[in-house]
C-alpha cells in the first residue's frame, strides 16, 4: 500500500504568514523597501546576501523580486518556518537554506560562502539576550566582506521615552484588537492552523519542542546595537529607518 502525497500549497502559506505578522507590524513593507535600498547603495543589484533568522523566506521573497540576478542564503532553525520556506523555493539555485542554531558557536561552518554582500535581518533577533547577541555580531562582522551592510529591523525601544513608549503601544494594541475582532490571524493562531496542516504538523510540534511558546529575548535600543555593532568590527554603523516602535540599524564593514 502506498502512502497518499500530501500536496501543500506554500505558496498560501506564505501569504497567511506575511498578514499575520502584518498584523503587528502594519508598515512591515516599508522597512523592506529601505532594507533593499540600502542593499542596493552598497552592493548593487546582484548582491550576495545572508539572510539571517529567515523563517519563510519573506526577506528572500522580496530581494528576488527586485534583483533577479541575487543570490539568498536562508539561515533558520525553525523546522516548519524552513519548511514553507524550501516548499515555496524548491528549484530555484539563487537560494539556500541552512538549519542552524544562531547561538551555536560553530553555527557558520555550516555556510556555502565565507562572506556576504549583506545579511539582512527583521523581527527576529529580538529572541537573543544581549551577550549572545554581542556574542552573533561579532561572528557577523567576519561574513561581510569589506564595504558590505548588515541590516537589523526589529523592536527596539528608547528606555529613555517611556510615557511616549507606553502611548504607542496602547494605540498600536488597541488597533491590533479591532482588526483581531473583524477576523485577523494573531500569532497563537496561526501556529494552531500550521499543526493541523498534515503537512506541517510534525515540523510545528518539534519547533515547540525547540522554542517553548516563546523565546524570552532582549529589545535593546537602535543606539545599544550601532554601538554593539561598532565594537564588534563593523566601521560605521546608524538608524537608517524607525517607526515609533520599530528601528532599522545599518552596519557598515
Amino acid at each position: 500500500m502506498t502512502e497518499a502525497v500530501v500536496s501543500t500549497d506554500w505558496s498560501a502559506w506564505q501569504d497567511s504568514w506575511d498578514r499575520q505578522q502584518e498584523w503587528y507590524l502594519p508598515d512591515r513593507e516599508e522597512r523592506f523597501r529601505i532594507m533593499l535600498d540600502m542593499v542596493e547603495a552598497f552592493a548593487g543589484p546582484a548582491p550576495r546576501v545572508l539572510d539571517l533568522a529567515c523563517g519563510t523566506g519573506t526577506i528572500t521573497a522580496r530581494l528576488l523580486d527586485r534583483f533577479p540576478g541575487a543570490e539568498s542564503t536562508g539561515v533558520d532553525l525553525d523546522p516548519a518556518l524552513l519548511a514553507i520556506a524550501r516548499g515555496t523555493f524548491a528549484g530555484d539555485d539563487r537560494v539556500r537554506f541552512v538549519t542552524a542554531d544562531l547561538k551555536d558557536p560553530d553555527w557558520t561552518a555550516r555556510l556555502p560562502r565565507d562572506r556576504y554582500d549583506a545579511v539582512l535581518t527583521a523581527t527576529a533577533l529580538h529572541w537573543l539576550h544581549a551577550d549572545p547577541l554581542r556574542t552573533l555580531y561579532g561572528q557577523l562582522a567576519g561574513l561581510v566582506r569589506d564595504g558590505g551592510v548588515l541590516l537589523n529591523a526589529d523592536h527596539m525601544p528608547d528606555p529613555a521615552t517611556p510615557r511616549i513608549n507606553e502611548a504607542e503601544r496602547a494605540l498600536r494594541h488597541a488597533r491590533m484588537d479591532r482588526a483581531k475582532a473583524a477576523g485577523a490571524l494573531d500569532w497563537r493562531a496561526w501556529w494552531d492552523l500550521a499543526a493541523a496542516d498534515p503537512a506541517l504538523a510534525g515540523p510545528t510540534a518539534e519547533r515547540f519542542a525547540i522554542y517553548g511558546e516563546h523565546a524570552d529575548g532582549d529589545t535593546p535600543s537602535a543606539d545599544w546595537h550601532a554601538r554593539t555593532l561598532r565594537e564588534a568590527g563593523f566601521a560605521e554603523a546608524r538608524t537608517v529607518w524607525s517607526s515609533p516602535s520599530d528601528a532599522m540599524v545599518l552596519a557598515l564593514k
